[in-house]
Order: structure tokens, then sequence, then C-alpha cells
């Protein structure tokens, strides 16, 4: 039998995959494409993701492969200097094509031992107490004690389940894709500078050797989201909004995605659970979208596989979408906020330039900033110190540095005193006696997606908080 089954070799499934198998858990990644696609719809990663691939001691493949960009003009495409006081060490925006981190996070998890099965399309499951079993268009079956739904925003096993998706059908469509232009860089710049005075939907950005990406609002919401547009289709609609075609042809690919808002009612049910984009579907306003996704397997990873293991408290697993589905839901929100303020309505433009205006207020641009990049997010733990909750940017340490030792996907108890311990839980926690001037508290625990489950100077407090997040205490289990 299969540990976990993950339906869908995005990007949230194969960072699933890896933070499962750093704990040893056997896991086999079902994608039903036969190969990577070469479609770019993400173009880059946001501050909390850049900390997750930092945690994990994977950020400088990334780096290596992308291009640092400044903060700012996230937020409905409105400019504004990048806020002061971010609390990350990554305050930018890492430029890379989806494409490139599908392979660098599909390397990761098949060097950690994950299985990736191509050309393998779940169509049926079954569930019962012991298990899932998955069926495959090909006739196979697979069993596994669990299985998780990472396929996306039409999900297989969204579906299947019977999950409820409520929400807003698209009202626009936009045809994307990259193409050769004939028209010059000169041109082409101009051109854009001046249609997106007012058009914030549009855009042509050269990629390189005559190839260029576009982004232009389609004509209408098509029936079919999945059959991609024409040339003939695109060339009508850069004459209709840019008032050229820019001698568009010789097309790489071609694409079209919708502004459809929807949220799956249940992330969990049983043994079967989704994440990604087969759990909330939004609008790609600030490039939100992937970085939701990877953050969602960020969550979850840990907490199947200590379930799996055997040491899991009661509910940890349901934590799951205790704390995401908020967080999804803001999501929704702040992106359904941006279409409206990227309308070319009068009202809207109103808004807009007062939403400006705030923006000038340094308080109001870096909160409205940390929602786009997500490191102001606070799980709801109860009562305890303004810590609880929150997760730690990566602080220099006297021995090295924070998220250094935190690439094992373990718990961790930071402690600058000495006085603590973790006995009983030292096959999941981490003790490190060290400190930083950053940090005014005696010791924090840590959990793997380095949030803080507790903060004190009390250790029994700390032996009250452990179980709650790392189970019964070895010398317990005996």
């Amino acid at each position: 039998m299969i540990d976990v089954i993950i339906a869908g070799g995005g990007p949230t499934g194969l960072m699933l995959a890896a933070e499962l198998r750093l704990h040893g858990v056997h896991t086999v990644v079902l994608e039903k494409e036969t190969e990577p696609t070469g479609i770019v719809r993400a173009l880059g990663l946001h501050a909390r993701s850049i900390e997750v691939l930092d945690q994990r001691g994977l950020l400088e493949r990334f780096l290596l492969r992308g291009e640092k960009h400044p903060l700012g003009g996230f937020f409905a495409g409105i400019r504004k200097p990048s806020p002061r006081g971010l609390d990350t060490a990554h305050g930018y925006v890492l430029g890379i094509p989806q494409p490139v981190t599908d392979r660098l996070l599909a390397e990761h998890a098949t060097e950690l031992g994950a299985e990736l099965r191509r050309g393998r399309e779940l169509t049926g499951l079954s569930q019962d107490e012991d298990g899932v079993t998955a069926e495959l268009a090909d006739g196979t079956r697979l069993r596994s004690r669990y299985l998780v739904g990472c396929d996306g925003g039409r999900s297989t096993v969204r579906t299947l389940l019977g999950v409820g998706f409520p929400g807003e059908p698209s009202r626009a469509d936009t045809l994307l894709g990259e193409a050769r232009l004939t028209a010059s860089p000169r041109e082409v710049a101009d051109v854009v500078t001046e249609v997106r005075r007012t058009q914030l939907r549009f855009g042509v950005g050269p990629l390189g050797e005559g190839v260029y990406r576009f982004v232009v609002p389609a004509d209408g919401v098509a029936e079919d989201r999945t059959v991609p547009p024409t040339l003939e289709e695109v060339r009508q609609r850069l004459w209709a909004v840019a008032g050229t075609d820019f001698g568009i042809h010789a097309p790489r690919w071609l694409s079209r995605f919708g502004d459809g808002t929807r949220q799956a009612e249940r992330y969990r049910v049983g043994r079967v659970l989704l994440a990604g984009d087969a759990a909330h579907v939004h609008p790609p306003m600030g490039g939100q979208g992937l970085n939701l996704g990877i953050q969602d397997a960020f969550n979850l990873g840990w907490k199947l596989a200590a379930e799996i293991a055997g040491w899991a408290p009661p509910g940890l697993l349901d934590t799951y979408q205790r704390e995401r589905h908020p967080v999804a839901a803001d999501v929704l929100d702040n992106t359904r906020a941006q279409m409206e303020l990227v309308s070319l309505e009068p009202g809207a433009r109103a808004v807009r330039r007062l939403v400006a205006e705030l923006m000038d207020i340094e308080e109001v641009n870096r909160r409205l900033t940390e929602k786009i990049i997500a490191t102001g997010i606070r799980y709801d733990f109860g009562d305890g110190h303004d810590l609880l909750g929150r997760r730690l940017p990566d602080l220099p340490l006297g021995r090295g540095r924070l998220y250094e030792l935190l690439h094992q996907g373990r718990g961790l108890l930071l402690d600058r005193t000495g006085r603590f311990s973790v006995t009983g839980w030292a096959d999941r926690v981490d003790h490190v006696v060290d400190g930083s001037d950053e940090l005014d508290v005696p010791a924090v625990l840590l959990r793997p997606d380095g949030h803080v489950a507790w903060a004190g100077e009390d250790p029994s407090d700390l032996a009250d908080r452990l179980p709650r997040w790392f189970g019964t205490p070895t010398a317990a289990l005996r």
C-alpha cells in the first residue's frame, strides 16, 4: 500500500510530495500529462514562498534561475515604492517562469524519493476506514492510506468527492501566450505604455530573441477555457485594445484564463484532501495563485506525515482546513477587490484613485503588500504571546541563521537560556541553544512550517504545549 497518492504534478503537488518524503512517507504523484507543460501561467514567487524554499534549503537553486525584482505595484497595479519595515529577509519578488519552478520542485521531490508517474490520469476513487482506492484511466487501481487532490481548478478529485465549490463564475476572460513580433522593441514599449494608462489587463513584454509574452482582454467568456484561442483571435483582440497586432506570428503557445472566484466548502473528506487550485480559484491579480498552493502544501505536509507516522495528536490533520481556508478566503477577497480597481468604469476608477492616495500612507501600503506576499498571516492558536501563530523571519543567530535549522522539516525549540528541554519529543523536535538580538523572548517553539507554536519563559508551560502539536512523548508511547 502507498502511503499517499497525490493527484496532480504541478507546484502544489510536487511541494507536498517533497514535504512528505522528508518524513519518509511513501508518496506517488499521478500526473495526467505525459510531458511537462511549456505554458507560463505564473511568473514569480512572493516573499513567503521564497521563505518556504529557504526553510528547506532550496532557495539557491531558484535564485540561480530567477531574477530579483523590487516590491511595489502588485496591488491592482498601483505603483508605489516598496514599503519600509517589511518583516522578512526576502523583500523582493523572484521572477521565475512556472515551468522552471515546476522542474525544480520535481527534481527536489524525486531526489527525496517521491515517485512521479506521468501519463496517469485519475478517473475514480473510493475510500473506507483503512484507505483510498484510486482508479486510473488505463484501468489500473492503486491503494493508498490517503489521497490529496492537487489537480487544479477543474479538480477531478473534488468532483468525485462531491464537495461544493461555491463562488462567482468568470465575468472576464484574458488571452495570453508567447509569440514573435515584427514590431520594433521601441514601438512595442510605446504602445504598451500608452494603453496601460487605462487598460491594466493588457501587457506585452520581451523574453529575448524576438519572442514576447502578451496578455490581452478577451472578447467575452469562453464556454470551454481548455480550448486555446487561435492566432487570429489574438490578432483581433490586439487590434481592438492596442490599435495594432504588432505583427504577431509564430506562437510558442496560446492560452486563456478567467476571473472566476470559488472556494471548496471542505478541504478534507475522510482520507481525501484538497490543496492548491483544487481547493480555491481566483483572478490572477497580484500573482498569488501558485504561491498560495505551495503554502497549502507546506502547511499540510508535516501534518499528514505525522498522521501516517502515528504520533499526530487528535485533530492535527483538521487544523489544515482550519488554518488554510481563511487564508484562501482572504486571497479571494483581495483579488475580487483588485479586479474592481482595474475596471474601466468611472466609479471604479474613482475608487482606484482614492486607494492610490491612501497607499501613500506607509501603514496602508505595507498592509496591502503583506496581503500579496503572505508575510502577515497569523494562524489562530488561541491566547498567548504576541508571536503565537505567526511565522518567524530568517533571524540571524549566534551560529548561523534560523532557516538553516529548519531544512529537515522538524519542529524546533530555539532556546536562549539552556533551561528548556524537549525530552520525549526529540524524535520530532530539535532543541538548539542559541539566540538572536531580534528575538526578545527566552525560548520559542516552531512547528515544521516555521509558525510559532509557543513562546515564553516557563518550562512547564512549554511541556503543556508540546503535546498539542507534537503528540504523546516517546516514553509514554512505550
